[in-house]
Order: C-alpha cells, then sequence, then structure tokens
C-alpha cells in the first residue's frame, strides 16, 4: 500500500516544528524521479521545499507542512509517537492526522497520474508543483511564507492550491475548508489613578471605568457574516489589574481581546470603530493591534467543484464547504493563488495523544487527489487532449 508506506516514512521522522528532520530530503527523493525540480528556499533555520514540474500553462499546487506539534507526556501514548504502528485498523503516530498522511496521498496521487498520462516536462499545459514547509504548527513567520515572497518576487503565481489540512468531521469527504476567518488582537490599556480602596475620592479605577465600554465591544454585532462565514465574533482572553493587595485601587488595567473576522469586516473598519467606542466612553487608554491573520475565500468555481466531484465519486457523500476553525497556512498562499482550498482526513485526533488516522481512508483519499488533479487538467486541456485521455 503505497500511501501507507510513506506516510510510515515520514511519521517515523521526529519533526517537531521547526525541524523538518530529513522530511524534505526524503519527499525530494520521491519527487526527483517523477520530473520535479526541486528548489529549497530555507529561512531563519527553517525547512521551505518548492517543488514543480512543467512550466507552462495554469499551475496546480498541493501545499502542506512536514512539522509536528510537540508529542505531549510520552508515558500517555500507547506506542511510541516517532514509531508508526497499525493498531484496530487505524495508524498511530505524531503527524498521522496532521498532515503527513496527505502529504504521502498527493504524493501518491501525482506518481499515479504521471505514470499514466505520461505528462512532459516541458512546456505544457500541465503544471503541477508542490510548497511544503517545516514551521506551520509555530510562529509560521520563516516557512510557507517565505516561499510565497520569493515566488512573488519573480512573478510567479498559482492558479490553484490544495492545503493538505486535516478538515473532515466524521467521515472522509464530509468537509472542505473554502476560506478560515482572519484574526486580530489587540492589548487595550486603561489608565486610572492609583490609591488607597478607603479613599475613592483620591482614585480612579480603571476596571470600573472599562467595564460598561467591555460590555458594549461583547454586545456590539459588528457584522452579519455572509454565505460562506459567520458573524465577526470579539471575544476577551485575558484581563489583569492590582497590585495583589486587597486595599490597593490599580492604576491601569490590562485587557487582551480578539476578533475572528469574516470577509464582511475590513481590519481598519473593525479597528476605527472600537477607537471610536473606546473615546465616547471617555477612557484613557493605549492600544496595541496585532494582526495574526486576514481572512480568505474561494467561492465556488472550478476547484472547489472539481474536488467535491472527486470526494463525491470516492465516498458517494456529498461535501460541506466550510469556514469554520482557526487559521493555516492558507492565508499566505492566498496572496498568490486565486483558488484555493483545504482538504485532508478526519480531525478529530490531530494534537492529540494517540493521534491516529483510519487505514482505510489512506487509498480513498490518495484517489480524490488524483481525481481532482485530473479533472482541473481536463478543464484546461484542448479538445484533442481531452480524446487521448
Amino acid at each position: 500500500m503505497p500511501v501507507l508506506e510513506k506516510a510510515r516514512a515520514l511519521i517515523a521522522r521526529p519533526s517537531v516544528t521547526p525541524e523538518d528532520a530529513g522530511c524534505l530530503d526524503l519527499i525530494a527523493s520521491w519527487l526527483v524521479p517523477l520530473g520535479f525540480q526541486i528548489e529549497r528556499i530555507d529561512a531563519g533555520g527553517v525547512s521551505n521545499l518548492w517543488a514543480r514540474r512543467g512550466t507552462g500553462g495554469r499551475l496546480i499546487c498541493f501545499a502542506g507542512h512536514t512539522d509536528v506539534v510537540p508529542t505531549g507526556p510520552l508515558e500517555q501514548w500507547t506506542s511510541p509517537p516517532f514509531e508508526p504502528v497499525v493498531r484496530d485498523g487505524h495508524l498511530y503516530g505524531r503527524g498521522a492526522a496532521d498532515m503527513k498522511s496527505s502529504i504521502a496521498a498527493c504524493i501518491v496521487a501525482m506518481e499515479r497520474l504521471i505514470n499514466r498520462r505520461g505528462l512532459a516536462n516541458a512546456a505544457t499545459a500541465d503544471s503541477l508543483c508542490l510548497l511544503l514547509t517545516s514551521d506551520e504548527e509555530g510562529d509560521a513567520v520563516d516557512g510557507t511564507v517565505r516561499v510565497v515572497e520569493a515566488l512573488k518576487a519573480r512573478n510567479e503565481t498559482l492558479d490553484y492550491c490544495i492545503v493538505g489540512e486535516p478538515t473532515c468531521v466524521s467521515r472522509l469527504g464530509d468537509t472542505m475548508k473554502n476560506g478560515r476567518r482572519g484574526s486580530l488582537s489587540a492589548k487595550l490599556t486603561v489608565r486610572g489613578v492609583q490609591g488607597h480602596v478607603a479613599y475613592p475620592h483620591l482614585v480612579k479605577n480603571p476596571v470600573h471605568l472599562a467595564s460598561p465600554a467591555l460590555a458594549e465591544l461583547a454586545a456590539t454585532s459588528w457584522d452579519l457574516g455572509n454565505e460562506y462565514f459567520p458573524p465577526t465574533s470579539f471575544q476577551i482572553s485575558n484581563a489583569h489589574a492590582g497590585t495583589g493587595a486587597g486595599n490597593v485601587v490599580p492604576g491601569s488595567f490590562v485587557i487582551d481581546f480578539n476578533f475572528r473576522f469574516s470577509t464582511a469586516s475590513t481590519v481598519e473598519d473593525l479597528q476605527s470603530r472600537v477607537h471610536a467606542l473606546l473615546d465616547r466612553h471617555e477612557l484613557e487608554y493605549d492600544i496595541a493591534w496585532t494582526l495574526g491573520a486576514r481572512p480568505f475565500l474561494t467561492p465556488r468555481g472550478e476547484l472547489c467543484a472539481a474536488l467535491m466531484a472527486a470526494a463525491a465519486a470516492e465516498t458517494r457523500i456529498a461535501t460541506e464547504l466550510s469556514t469554520t476553525g482557526g487559521t493555516s497556512d492558507g492565508r499566505f498562499i492566498a496572496d498568490i493563488c486565486p483558488q484555493l482550498v483545504e482538504f485532508g482526513p478526519i480531525n478529530a485526533s490531530i494534537h492529540k495523544v494517540d493521534e491516529c488516522i483510519a487505514v482505510a481512508d489512506l487509498e480513498p483519499l490518495a484517489r480524490i487527489y488524483e481525481l481532482t488533479f485530473e479533472r482541473l487538467l481536463l478543464s484546461q486541456a484542448s479538445p484533442n487532449d481531452k480524446k487521448a485521455i
């Protein structure tokens, strides 16, 4: 079973972010015989691989990461996390679901497609590529974003991209991500006047002053979302004030909050509305903003249709489009790719002890990727090419 063998080989390498542990070299060794040109775009101690086959036509990309999150307590694992084992019909090991099995399935899919169709290496309408990094689970500052910057600098863009993140909920094929919300965080410091609690006329309690504004921020409807996104949400994650003494009114109140926002709002609009609200409450404050990610969205089109049709052909179930969850490297790739989706195995065990993937899902995942690639290639082929296929 080629997908199982490749997945095992990748899981056996302890590539805890940002370490690659030789995964990209192994992947390159699989791709070179298929005619891929390999380029390493490493940065800041992070390993990045850009592999391309073909030089013409529209470019179909698979993107992913070889790094994994830490294992957690080893004694809680039923078997060692970097010694992949099949047990009760599942392949166990750190990275089995997130996302080494997806990488293995993609490579097998491309290998079968190339061998079956005999795709040429020269200028052709058939161009396939892979963008892989070892820094997705960590800070993500020297990984995919650096590859995207390098591609931008030479005016190289993608037409379609599948990110192999684990997206399915209950069954393989049930969910595909066609976008992700943005993440905008802020550290708000409300200033007051510190003093003794027994002399309230001599103090300005910033907790009291800020509370009505915070309540209004939490109750505000920021937008209504749209066809693909739920409404933008506001959440306070941390709040701190005081010296630790019970008889001292604090001089400042620090609040961390976050927006998970849709394409129905902009960063600038959210920021201006927050400032206007705080000013209306006449607070003395400082605020530091951090943009973690802008939202991205791929409406229904060629890529969504191709992948949904491929999943339906293989699993006989209808794939739902979703934009839920956190951020992914898709936020960087969307800058150079108009059609980008995420699709991969069931995500129930990701980042957990005893992470696993059903062995029965490995080959179907590869077939879904293969059929998707082929459908996209057929959509750009000439009538004579389609007859030949």
